[in-house]
């Protein structure tokens, strides 16, 4: 027991000022940061880590007293977790997802985003000449609750109305937004989550959504309101509209893995797939964010037409540099 003691003093004594340096070395970082080190304490750091952890090899290795064991074990998880856990800002982990990882993938997924958008394209195609020669089929498309008075019965003055004054109060404004932002969000959930299914749902609702718009614009059509029903829709729809196409395009990334699994089993390469469909919905959430503060705010307090085309065209075109320039590397863009 005498001998066990002396070797654990001995042991000690040998090593205990390299630790107590890694000590005060990590109670500054935890303090202040990796700023308030030295470019020698910054050398040091992982040389002390190092050293302890043999330290800790050799003290298990000959059973020496168990405070030590403690004392060291708590010491390199410390220094551990200093130099190699990841310790980043919320701000540059934001920043990095918007500026490379959202861009990329959706580049990686741009089969998908097509086929989403030519989905939901047809659709309005489809809902629009449906429509046109026979509003009564208006109702087959656009449900009572959805359309909020705007259908066959409306009159000119009503569904004009409906385009620049049903919104005017701030409080209606900010409620609208609000609704936009969540009904949307869901929407564009209810396609990624529905991906695993072969994306055989994901088609529908994209088809849907495109055939809801197309029987709407064919009633302003007839009313001969186009101009202002589509500068009453691509300020927001724009945004709105893309985000969605990128969450059908989610969903149709992963029925895709799963109907073409390659080489891996269905059930890893749809595990794959769906963590990138997660980074795209992640970014849709951002933008039906957008989306709805330019429906509720900026949109309904700008009534000239030439101004809500004008900030239609510069969303599409953010939008398409965005996606197309934004975190490639260097030589890509080269």
């Amino acid at each position: 027991m005498i001998s066990g003691e002396l070797r654990s003093l001995a042991f000690r004594r040998e090593r205990e000022r390299n630790w107590r340096e890694l000590e005060g070395i990590l109670t500054r970082i935890e303090r202040a940061g990796l700023a308030a080190l030295s470019e020698r304490e910054l050398a040091r750091l992982p040389v002390l880590h190092r050293a302890a952890m043999s330290a800790l090899s050799v003290a298990r290795s000959v059973s020496l007293d168990r405070n030590l064991l403690e004392y060291l074990e708590s010491l390199t998880m410390r220094s551990y977790v200093r130099l190699y856990g990841n310790r980043r800002r919320l701000g540059s982990t934001v920043r990095e997802f918007f500026s490379m990882r959202f861009p990329a993938v959706v580049r990686e997924a741009r089969w998908a985003v097509f086929l989403s958008i030519a989905l939901m394209l047809v659709g309005v195609c489809v809902g629009f000449a449906a429509t046109v020669g026979d509003l009564e089929r208006y109702y087959s498309f656009v449900s009572a609750d959805m359309a909020q008075g705007r259908d066959p019965t409306a009159s000119y003055d009503e569904l004009r109305d409906v385009l620049f004054d049903e919104f005017g109060a701030e409080g209606a404004l900010t409620t609208f937004a609000t609704f936009l932002f969540t009904h949307n969000t869901q929407v564009g959930i209810l396609c990624f989550a529905l991906g695993f299914a072969v994306g055989v749902p994901v088609i529908y609702l994209l088809l849907m959504n495109g055939m809801l718009l197309g029987a709407m614009s064919a009633l302003y059509h007839v009313r001969g309101l186009s101009p202002e029903f589509w500068s009453w829709i691509l300020p927001h729809g724009v945004t709105e509209l893309l985000a969605i196409c990128l969450c059908g395009a989610a969903g149709l990334f992963q029925g895709y893995a799963v109907v073409f699994p390659g080489r891996a089993t269905r059930i890893s390469n749809l595990a794959i797939a769906g963590r990138k469909a997660g980074v795209i919905v992640i970014g849709c959430v951002a933008l039906f964010m957008i989306a709805a503060l330019v429906e509720g705010f900026l949109r309904q307090l700008v009534h000239s037409l030439p101004i809500r085309y004008g900030l239609a065209g510069a969303s599409l075109l953010f939008w398409i540099v965005y996606f197309h320039r934004v975190g490639r590397p260097t030589h890509d863009r080269a």
